[in-house]
């Protein structure tokens, strides 16, 4: 077997001091009391790629080398030395390893469970700060240079490939692609691991197990997304749903000592996970993408001990007394003191016929970086007037070479944010029709034309292959099955919305009327936009 050594791409010294920060001798010092030390000898692993990630090392003497296995041989992409640490965000989320820790000097580390660690940065603020951000950066490192554990093959055409590449990439996963359109190797990756062109999309997770086409939930499963999560035990809140809503609630409620489960049916983030960029939330004035903070927020819930299962889906609420149930796709039952429905809406579909041949294979309900370099150099259209269409229309008209808006109105401003709409106004490459719908799509596999109508005038019909749809959004609310009072287009509700009559038809057992998030049910809360505006 060979070994190669990577060299991390040149940046600044402060950088590399925040990825890869040497610790004081009191740091260490601190870090020690929640430990051991143990002496270990050179060639010895620690930890093996893919399996469970128990402990934290700090290099007392000696070095220790960040190790992953290749085609041909491994790659050393990292050599730990005196004062620093090992781990990346799979620390906090308890998921395995992405790489082999392999002893490379002999020495002496300080072994700290991992238990004790996530009990430390809870408790210790400075030590805190350095680990999360050197675990955020280093597994952004590891995004960007696609040392995964997973291959896609499979064609950047294909519906299937692309919602692959999106579950990865916003569950902040490594991976590496194959693309038998473009990539001369494949015949090698079909022989070696025995499938078929007529296979595609597979996933090789692993380096050994190979999906054919798999379900998010298969990709979950193979991944260990969910192992180190105990599902069985009586929580005190489960969230549903890990959109901003939901993680926000998760964060507070761990922050606050409480045993919080989220359940995520894909990937965390929700609709404003798919944003390209958001410039009106507090706190960020130069603006941030979608998936950016989501995946802040997604780190500071597991930084508190919240656990959050992906791939999972509620299929139906129990509110019978005591403990509430959660019944999610998998056939067991979750239990829990507190639930907040946080599942969010999703974008309505167009009323076309055949738009969902087209769905992932020319119409998208999302515009982040993976969509806006299918389109690169091409004409797009985006349908809605609101600030997630208008932020879509903003991000692809950088790669795009026109960007048509098709508003339904007379214009934007009843329903978008000023400064995109200047936005919109000041881009040559985004041009607004009001008034319009689109009433065809025509394509063999891909869609190829879009046909649209202004008013009641002649229809138009071009060439065009990508189409963005961001228009009105539907509460996702059937799981809860009666449950809970929801008003007429399904929304749930809460507070001071309920009527007496909804009350008393829900039997309200508590002579206090509920609280302002509360539904009809005590101890069930509903937050983000599965709540009427």
């Amino acid at each position: 077997m060979t070994s190669s050594i990577i060299t991390p791409p040149t940046t600044p010294a402060t950088d590399q001091d925040q990825i890869f920060p040497t610790l004081t001798p009191a740091q260490m010092q601190r870090i020690a009391a929640h430990g051991h030390m143990r002496r270990v000898e050179a060639r010895e692993v620690l930890v093996k790629v893919g399996a469970p990630i128990t402990h934290f090392y700090v290099v007392r003497s000696g070095a220790l080398d960040g190790v992953q296995p290749m085609e041909n041989g491994e790659t050393t992409f990292r050599t730990i030395t005196a004062g620093q640490f090992t781990g990346e965000v799979s620390m906090l989320s308890g998921r395995p390893s992405l790489v082999t820790l392999r002893v490379r000097e002999a020495g002496e580390f300080i072994e700290v469970d991992r238990e004790k660690l996530l009990s430390l940065v809870q408790t210790d603020a400075e030590l805190s700060e350095i680990f999360v951000r050197a675990f955020v950066l280093r597994r952004v490192g590891l995004l960007s240079g696609g040392f995964g554990d997973v291959v896609l093959v499979g064609s950047s055409h294909c519906s299937d490939t692309l919602r692959i590449k999106e579950f990865l990439t916003r569950n902040a996963h490594p991976y590496t692609t194959v693309d038998p359109d473009r990539d001369s190797g494949i015949q090698d990756l079909l022989d070696r691991f025995q499938f078929s062109a007529d296979d595609l999309p597979v996933l090789i997770c692993r380096g050994s197990a190979v999906l054919r086409n798999p379900t998010n939930r298969q990709i979950a499963d193979c991944l260990g997304f969910n192992e180190a999560i105990d599902q069985t035990h009586l929580r005190d809140v489960v969230v549903v749903g890990a959109g901003p809503a939901g993680l926000a609630a998760a964060v507070y409620a761990a922050s606050e000592g409480l045993d919080v489960l989220v359940i995520e049916s894909t990937s965390p983030g929700g609709q404003a996970g798919s944003s390209s960029r958001i410039e009106n939330y507090l706190g960020f004035p130069s603006g941030i993408s979608g998936q950016a903070l989501t995946g802040l927020a997604y780190t500071q819930a597991q930084k508190f001990r919240a656990d959050v299962a992906i791939a999972e889906t509620a299929t139906h609420l129990d509110c019978a007394p005591k403990a509430y149930k959660i019944q999610i796709d998998s056939g067991e039952e979750i239990r829990a003191r507190t639930v907040v429905i946080a599942t969010g809406a999703q974008y309505r579909k167009l009323p076309l016929k055949n738009i969902s041949q087209f769905e992932g294979a020319g119409i998208y309900y999302g515009a982040t970086f993976i969509e806006s370099q299918l389109c690169e150099g091409e004409e797009v259209i985006v349908v809605g007037g609101g600030n997630s269409a208008g932020q879509a229309a903003v991000f692809l008209a950088q790669t795009a070479r026109k960007v048509y808006m098709l508003i339904r109105s007379r214009g934007l401003a009843e329903t978008m944010s000023r400064y995109l709409i200047r936005r919109i106004e000041e881009s040559p490459a985004i041009e607004l029709r009001t008034c319009t719908e689109i009433n065809e799509l025509d394509g063999d596999f891909n869609l190829q034309r879009v046909t649209w109508r202004k008013d009641q005038g002649p229809t138009e019909t071009h060439n065009i292959q990508h189409v963005f749809v961001m228009t009105g959004a539907a509460p996702s609310t059937k799981w809860l099955s009666g449950c809970v009072i929801l008003d007429d287009q399904g929304f749930v509700k809460t507070g001071p919305d309920l009527s007496r009559e909804d009350l008393a038809a829900a039997q309200w057992p508590l002579p206090r009327p509920p609280h302002l998030l509360e539904t009809s049910r005590p101890g069930v809360f509903a937050v983000g936009d599965v709540l009427q505006e």
